[in-house]
This record gives structure tokens, sequence and C-alpha cells, in this order.
């Protein structure tokens, strides 16, 4: 009887490294791959709602993606580091310690510090959902196709060629346009604001987290 903790332990760690793997591993599919075709969005012709110049690159924004995914994925994890390490040392000096839960059996002989394990544990809850977001984020954007306000001046479609005699004309089609592929892509994908969801999660998660702090303590 005493091994079946352990075995039930074992089988669930196991399960939830298997959901882990298949989340990041879709995140990558939709993020590097060309697995799932965005929906090609028509326009008419001379659209003025697509006609913004194009503002350059990403990474020469006021806010580089590099640097809001890294306060995204850095910050979070440093507060509950620092977060979890101060109750448990609140928790070891205040209250007495040896009645509590110190360790959770996951095989015969081992044991892990319940620090350790809380701190794995938020840590592992927090990268699932990041990664969750990501998948729904771009599952979000393939399925809507929603084009960028500065879409034809990627686009630089050939208007003469399209026949685009009538503002009304509509045209469709990934031929229409002669720009560069890629960031033509990237045109086709923003809705929803993949920034935006990211910021918002990381927020309400540190949010939730923080206030479970001021209640343990």
């Amino acid at each position: 009887m005493p091994l079946l903790p352990a075995a039930l332990t074992s089988s669930m760690l196991y399960f939830q490294m298997v959901i882990m793997a298949g989340t990041v591993m879709l995140a990558y599919y939709f993020e590097y791959t060309d697995t799932f075709t965005v929906n090609v969005q028509g326009f008419f012709c001379h659209d003025s709602a697509y006609r913004k110049p194009y503002p350059g690159p990403e990474d020469s924004s006021a806010v580089p993606p590099v640097l809001l995914y890294s306060l995204a994925a850095g910050v979070p994890v440093l507060v509950i580091i620092v977060g979890e390490t101060a109750v448990f040392c609140l928790q070891l000096a205040t209250r007495d310690f040896e009645n509590q839960e110190k360790t959770i059996l996951t095989g015969d002989c081992c044991y892990i510090n319940p620090l350790v394990r809380r701190t794995v544990r938020f840590l592992g809850i927090y990268t699932f959902g990041l990664f969750a977001t990501d998948i729904f984020v771009n599952a979000g954007q393939v399925v809507t196709g929603n084009l960028a306000p500065h879409f034809l001046a990627l686009c630089k479609p050939n208007y003469t060629a399209l026949g685009c005699q009538q503002y009304t004309q509509f045209i469709s089609g990934e031929e229409a346009c002669t720009g560069n592929p890629d960031l033509i892509m990237r045109a086709r994908k923003t809705f929803p604001s993949k920034e935006a969801a990211l910021s918002v999660y990381a927020a309400m998660y540190l949010t939730n987290h923080i206030t479970a702090f001021a209640e343990v303590t």
C-alpha cells in the first residue's frame, strides 16, 4: 500500500509532462512552420483601411517583441521564485514546521523539499498557460487572417493587372500580392494581438499569485 501514492504521483507527473511536451510542440508548429494555412482575406481596390504606411520591422518599434516576451516570461518566474522562497522562510520561522508537510513521495526513496515542489509546480503552471495562450492566439490569427492597416504597402498589388477600375472591386487570392511573402504573411496575422494576450496573461497570473502570497502570510 505505501507504494500506491508513489505510483500515482509518478503517473500524474508523466501525464503532465506529456501534456506540456504536446503544448510546446503545437506552439512550435504554429509559430515556426507553415503547417497551418492562414486564411487569405480579400480586400477592395485601393482600400483606404489598409493603405497606412509600413511602420518598419517590429524589432525597431518602441517596444521590441524580444523585450516584451522576455518580460512576460522572466518577471513572473522571478516573482514566483522570490515569493515562494520568502513564504517558505516565513513559515519555517513562525510555525511548527515539524507538523507540516515537508516532503512529497515521488518514488521508492526520493523526496522533494516543499519549497522546490511548490516552485516547480507554479512555474510549470505558468509555463503551460503561456504556451496555451500562444496557441490560442496563433489559432485565432490563422482562422481570421485579419489584415494589418499597412497591408497594401507590403502586398504591393498590381492594380493594372488586377483590372482595378473601380474602388468597389473585390480582390482575393494570394496571387494578388507581389511583395515579400514573409512580410505579407505577418500582415495577415494581426488579430488577436499576441503581445496584448501574453501581457494580459502574465499580469493576471502575477496578480493572482501575489494575492495568494498575501493570504498565506
